[in-house]
């Protein structure tokens, strides 16, 4: 089975990504404040002080993340809620950052990106929320009595209708409304 083991792996990234993105605008942040420069007009302890702030929220964004992926590989379940939401935003930030960095940084930077927004995506594609739903029935156990190819339990099936599958859910009873 590949789920947990991506799950943990997204986790770890993310969380050294994290780390990552805080420690480099942290250091933008100190190059700026050393250099007393202005950028059109603005303060240099304005412009320090804001990069250093951006990175940390940022640095907590994706350390979130991470625990919403950490949460998925210790469950074994597919992220829900919130959870789902927060994995689905890195997916696309991620998209977007990729979009940017091969212009600025590189190609490197650009299949990191990349690599990460692939790890993500695996979180939601192997755990699909279809699992032991009424779709996964083949179509003889769609059928009540097992229809034509028999299925009945005169026929070596269940009593239920299905030939030793899934159990078939039957519809829910009209309301007398």
């Amino acid at each position: 089975m590949v789920r947990r083991p991506v799950a943990w792996v997204t986790a770890i990234v993310l969380f050294a990504e994290a780390i990552g993105i805080a420690l480099v605008n942290w250091f933008m942040g100190i190059v700026v404040d050393r250099q007393d420069m202005s950028l059109a007009g603005l303060d240099s302890d304005v412009m320090s002080t804001s990069s250093k702030v951006a990175g940390l929220l940022f640095g907590l964004y994706f350390a979130l993340c991470g625990v919403v992926a950490l949460r998925v590989a210790l469950r074994d379940r597919a992220p829900a809620g919130v959870g789902r939401i927060l994995l689905f935003s890195a997916a696309v930030v991620h998209a977007l950052l990729g979009a940017f960095t091969v212009g600025l940084v590189g190609w490197g930077a650009f299949a990191f990106m990349m690599v990460v927004l692939g790890l993500i995506v695996l979180i939601f594609m192997t755990y699909d929320r279809r699992e032991g739903t009424v779709s996964d029935a083949g179509p003889d156990d769609a059928k009540p009595d097992g229809g034509a190819t028999g299925g009945g339990a005169a026929d070596g099936g269940t009593a239920n209708g299905s030939s030793g599958g899934t159990p078939v859910i039957p519809p829910p009873a009209p309301s007398a409304s």
